[in-house]
């Protein structure tokens, strides 16, 4: 006799004003990524911070963050996400102000760490409430439009912001500002729908916390650490085969344990695999436009922190076109893959363009129209990724799931900034020894622009090899409209 099937849960009737809260939690969380880098020069100068010790500050969190998220994600599966988005939300902002009030380094350090680590609760929960408040295919396709353009235009947002903040006010504005734009999304707390309590007591698989945890920490410091040591470096090395070990380890408990971490299933999906993979190696683009160009505006062309944030502002507008423009409206009609592999193309694309760059390049001829490449496919790649990263998912296992795609993006962008800055810094260094006896002003700029070729050359040809490598994997068919019983709209059966 066959089971009655469940009735689907009404659609929330608040979650699109739910949804302007959610954004503006992520863009919280986007937004502290670019804006601190702005406002790390005046913070060492004020509270007398070391070269050595300046990288701190920006590795404490993406330590804290990174390593985190997976647990982050299941805490929300078992205690309820909106409960641990309010808890992520007012805890970053408290954090938030701490580090703007801080005295001295090892304050600063503590409060960058906590917002890591609150941020690893926040940025799971924020995404898994977007994909249990819309199941509707048309609907959830805009939702995630804008979420995706959110993830990745925010950090040239954040250019702009710290620019105006550091040259304004102060640095500590820089994080000050995280505390008003937390304030207003807690106002969500009245339009999220009340959380479903989880089945049976949470038990948290503890192995598979401390393996991931420790792995996570050993990749994202060894990265960290190769941009400054280099990768034959014996602590990098050291450290990059002791997080491969932990992370293999961690994949071999989660296949044996009753309620893992992150359960298999999640992962083995080719569909949600392809996404977290497209997110991953996306980055890599996408950071390669945001260090270098920042790197090249300043340093060789002159500007200013506010005028460099400006510049971006192009860029930010082609995800928006991308992302909420293009892919919202195509994402429950075509296959993910005819979004996100000519995505990683176009930007590849704009990237690219960045090669032939020189010290007299203008930003009309040179950089926008790369800039606008790279937005709009980025706009392509992050909105159907964020889709199909949860797209599919238990209601159980959405936070984890959320969590998934976050921590591929960070790891991404940890190794992808530590590899291609090793390479810039590489190819600077030969320039400058072959120019040892003429060496200028001009000639200076000129090396770091030759560094900048060297790596954009590689992060294109790595956008060109995921673009190939997801058109592969990603097979899934057009979408289905109709909901599931559970309230997650199902992928159709895989082809092969």
């Amino acid at each position: 006799m066959s089971q009655p099937s469940k009735t689907p849960p009404e659609a929330n009737p608040r979650r699109w004003l739910a949804l302007v809260f959610i954004g503006l939690a992520q863009l919280m969380i986007v937004l502290d990524i670019t804006i601190v880098n702005i406002a790390l020069p005046s913070a060492q100068k004020d509270l007398g911070i070391s070269d050595g010790d300046r990288q701190w500050v920006i590795t404490a969190y993406t330590l804290a963050f990174g390593s985190l998220l997976l647990l982050g994600g299941r805490i929300a599966d078992y205690t309820g996400r909106k409960r641990t988005f309010l808890i992520g939300l007012l805890g970053f902002a408290g954090a938030s102000a701490l580090g703007g009030a801080a005295s001295g380094f090892e304050m600063l350090l503590a409060a960058r760490a906590l917002q890591g680590a609150f941020a690893a609760l926040l940025a799971p929960s924020a995404l898994s409430l977007l994909a249990v408040n819309f199941t509707e295919p048309r609907e959830r396709a805009k939702a995630f439009g804008i979420f995706g353009a959110i993830a990745a235009g925010g950090g040239a947002i954040g250019l702009v912001v710290g620019g105006l903040l550091t040259e304004y006010l102060d640095w500590r504005w820089c994080l000050y500002v995280n505390v008003p734009i937390a304030v207003i999304a807690a106002v969500s707390w009245s339009v999220l729908p009340t959380d479903a309590r989880a089945e049976g007591r949470a038990r948290f698989d503890i192995p598979g916390v401390l393996l991931a945890v420790c792995g996570l920490v050993a990749v994202v410091y060894g990265c960290s650490e190769a941009e400054s040591e280099g990768w034959d470096s014996r602590l990098v090395t050291g450290l990059l085969i002791l997080g491969a070990v932990l992370l293999i380890a961690f994949v071999l408990v989660e296949r044996s344990v009753a309620r893992p971490l992150l359960p298999p299933r999640v992962v083995a999906d080719r569909s949600r695999g392809s996404a977290y993979l497209a997110v991953g190696l996306s980055v890599v683009g996408m950071f390669a436009m945001f260090l270098f160009l920042t790197y090249y505006m300043q340093l060789v062309k002159g500007y200013s922190a506010l005028l460099t944030g400006v510049a971006f502002l192009p860029m930010t507008g082609a995800v928006l076109v991308g992302a909420g423009g293009v892919a919202s409206r195509l994402i429950p009609r075509v296959p993910p893959r005819l979004l996100v592999a000519p995505g990683l193309l176009i930007a590849a694309t704009g990237v690219a363009l960045l090669v032939p760059l020189d010290v007299d390049s203008s930003y009309a001829a040179g950089v926008l129209p790369a800039e606008l490449l790279v937005g709009f496919g980025m706009g392509l790649v992050m909105a159907p990724s964020m889709n199909y990263a949860t797209h599919g998912v238990g209601e159980g296992d959405a936070g984890v799931a959320s969590a998934t795609v976050n921590t591929a993006q960070q790891i991404g962008g940890s190794i992808g900034t530590a590899m291609l800055n090793t390479i810039a810094t590489s190819a600077t260094s030969d320039y400058m020894a072959s120019h040892a006896g003429r060496m200028t002003p001009r000639t200076a700029k000129a090396g770091l622009v030759e560094g900048f070729s060297h790596a954009f050359v590689v992060s294109s040809s790595i956008l060109v090899g995921a673009a190939v490598v997801i058109a592969l994997l990603m097979n899934t068919p057009r979408p289905v409209q109709e909901p599931s019983a559970e309230g997650a709209t199902p992928l159709p059966a895989h082809m092969g």
